[in-house]
């Protein structure tokens, strides 16, 4: 039996969270829907949200850095489009909330699987291109990116998180950021880690999710820097 997390999801509320208002809510429903839900779900949608996503990000960086060469921009756009960064991002707007998905999943907690996570980022994005269009897209893109794409250091972006707050904690002479596995789910061969990640001197205790031990260390170190320098 098929059903979903949300029995009624107020799709208007949803369209709150991202900074724009659907003329057709269907469309926002199916970019919510996996497949495991139901036959009209979001794939399609994420389709085309992939290149949407990959081209506003692409926009905002060309202005953003007129001095940099194609092979630096390509980097900086890998590293804001990958499949860990989306489902950072989606984790902060807490879109699994609203994700309609099959009991199977449902049980599984898929409502946290990064990979189900990014794809629904994308699919949202690409309805809204669908909806009003280039700059509705964009706009949903800038809202759930939010500081981001404003923020993004060209020296930086290259590393990936741990890297960045070892780097952080080292410059401020403290300890280095310890991390713990606080939880898994899921059969063993489609476990999801939940990983702690603290800085006892700032007193921050983050939490990542992934779909290894590796992801969610990387998501718990990203969202510790995100607190420790208010990026």
């Amino acid at each position: 039996m098929q059903g979903a997390r949300l029995p009624m999801i107020d799709l208007e509320a949803f369209t709150r969270t991202i900074g724009y208002r659907f003329n057709d809510l269907q469309l926002l429903r199916r970019a919510l829907t996996h497949r495991s839900h139901s036959a009209d779900h979001n794939e399609r949608l994420e389709f085309l949200g992939d290149s949407v996503v990959n081209c506003v990000v692409a926009l905002e960086l060309f202005r953003q850095f007129p001095g940099l060469n194609e092979g630096d921009l390509s980097r900086l756009r890998a590293s804001l489009v990958s499949q860990d960064f989306l489902s950072s991002i989606a984790q902060r707007a807490r879109l699994g909330d609203w994700l309609l998905l099959g009991e199977g999943e449902l049980r599984s907690g898929g409502f946290r699987r990064p990979s189900i996570l990014a794809d629904a980022v994308e699919a949202v994005v690409g309805a809204a291109f669908l909806d009003g269009g280039f700059e509705p897209a964009q706009r949903v893109v800038r809202e759930l990116f939010g500081t981001a794409l404003a923020n993004v250091d060209q020296r930086t972006s290259s590393k990936d998180a741990k890297t960045l707050l070892q780097e952080l904690a080292q410059s401020r002479r403290l300890a280095l950021p310890r991390y713990a596995v606080v939880a898994t789910s899921g059969e063993a061969h489609e476990q999801r880690f939940e990983v702690e990640c603290v800085i006892p001197e700032l007193e921050i205790r983050s939490l990542g999710m992934g779909s290894n031990r590796r992801s969610a260390e990387q998501n718990a170190a990203r969202r510790a820097y995100e607190l420790a320098t208010g990026k």
